[in-house]
């Protein structure tokens, strides 16, 4: 309803603001389409903060919500996002500014699948299908790859061509199956078994080309996952193109861009390896080379050397030096023998000089009582006594005279 003024009754800007908000107010809550342009969600705050915009036309508004109605899509929804939001226009009479204040979000289309879809990364993550140690090595060369694509595809021709290109002499056990559609998982599933039983394949490679996210939905159920996961051998996914990430990438062992980047991943280029061989033979050789080298200036070294040149003369001059000690030797023990010899003589003059019978040869004699004394004071014979009487030639009997 129009309201009435003129220039020399103009409306106050509150009384404006104010109808204003009671006009926004009589809009009610409205579902709106658009896309996510900015996002503000600070740490602590209730409130959560964005920007929606029209793709078809230069409009946006601002759009407000509780942190619980945001964190519910939050997983799923961020800037560039198109989502479908139920909100209720709100005037902010203050500033004059319009928002809308938000009371649930969703997802626009594939969306919706892509929600449910991270939901069950979550939930496989929980349960460690997608642990990094759970990965399996590829071999280094296989003899038989197990190839699960679609028939005639771009994707099997891609890996058969260019892994033949790098080494012509790989084997494939191609199973051709459908890769999108109703009968997709089941029969992917079945065909990875298949080859996963035989002993003589060494590694699975799960080949598609590109497609939509509805097409490439078969790659990410979690009946396929959760067989991939089970098998023994390793597997190798080549869903799509660089972008595109079903939950079969995260389970594979290994995670090829494309099925060419596949090909190239599963073995190796005979070129390169056949360069790899002749650097490698190169370096040998070097290294052979440089050994022998060092080996013989130690030789040489070793030869110049005067042990190894005159290995006698460390005998030789050993041998000076043993006969000098044995001449040292001797005459410190002749030596020793002519002191000793002289200290004995000297020891034998004087025992012999002072020996009794030195003293008897010079007429002296030696009186003894009959029971062996010797008689050294008159006091202590008696009369008549018999005595022995030892001289240097003999001895005789005297009797003691009163």
């Amino acid at each position: 309803m129009a309201v009435h003024s003129t220039p020399e009754s103009p409306l106050p800007v509150g009384e404006v603001s104010r109808l204003i908000g009671g006009w926004i107010d009589r809009l009610g809550a409205v579902w709106v389409e658009g896309q996510i342009t900015q996002l503000s969600r600070r740490p602590g705050a209730g409130v959560v903060f964005l920007t929606l915009r029209d793709p078809s036309y230069d409009i946006s508004v601002s759009v407000t919500c509780y942190r619980q109605v945001f964190d519910a899509v939050a997983d799923v929804v961020g800037e560039g996002a198109r989502v479908v939001v139920q909100a209720k226009p709100e005037w902010y009479a203050p500033r004059g500014q319009l928002s809308l204040r938000a009371a649930e979000i969703k997802p626009v289309g594939v969306g919706e699948l892509l929600a449910r879809l991270e939901q069950l990364k979550k939930t496989l993550a929980r349960e460690g299908l997608f642990a990094p140690e759970r990965k399996k090595p590829l071999p280094f060369l296989p003899q038989l790859v197990g190839l699960v694509c679609g028939r005639a595809s771009a994707a099997e021709r891609d890996v058969l061509e260019n892994a033949r290109h790098r080494w012509p002499a790989v084997r494939f056990e191609v199973r051709n199956v459908p890769v999108q559609g109703v009968h997709a998982v089941p029969q992917v599933v079945q065909a990875v078994k298949e080859l996963d039983a035989r002993d003589d394949v060494d590694v699975i490679v799960v080949a598609r080309g590109g497609g939509s996210v509805e097409d490439l939905l078969p790659f990410s159920d979690e009946q396929l996952v959760r067989a991939v996961a089970a098998c023994r051998t390793p597997v190798v996914s080549a869903i799509g193109h660089e972008p595109d990430n079903p939950l079969l990438d995260h389970v594979a062992d290994l995670r090829a861009s494309t099925p060419t980047d596949a090909a190239k991943k599963v073995v190796p280029d005979v070129g390169e390896e056949y360069e790899r061989v002749r650097q490698l033979r190169d370096r040998a050789r070097r290294c052979v080379a440089a050994y022998v080298d060092r080996e013989e200036r130690g030789l040489a070294h070793a030869l110049a050397r005067p042990s190894i040149q005159d290995p006698h003369r460390m005998i030789d001059e050993r041998a000076e030096q043993v006969a000098a000690l044995l001449g040292r030797g001797r005459r410190s023990l002749r030596h020793q023998l002519d002191r000793a010899d002289s200290e004995l003589t000297h020891t034998h003059a004087r025992v012999v000089a002072l020996s009794p019978a030195a003293t008897l040869k010079r007429g002296y004699a030696v009186l003894q009582r009959a029971d062996g004394h010797a008689v050294r004071d008159p006091g202590e014979v008696e009369p008549g006594e018999t005595l022995r009487a030892r001289v240097s030639e003999g001895d005789f009997s005297v009797r003691v005279d009163a």
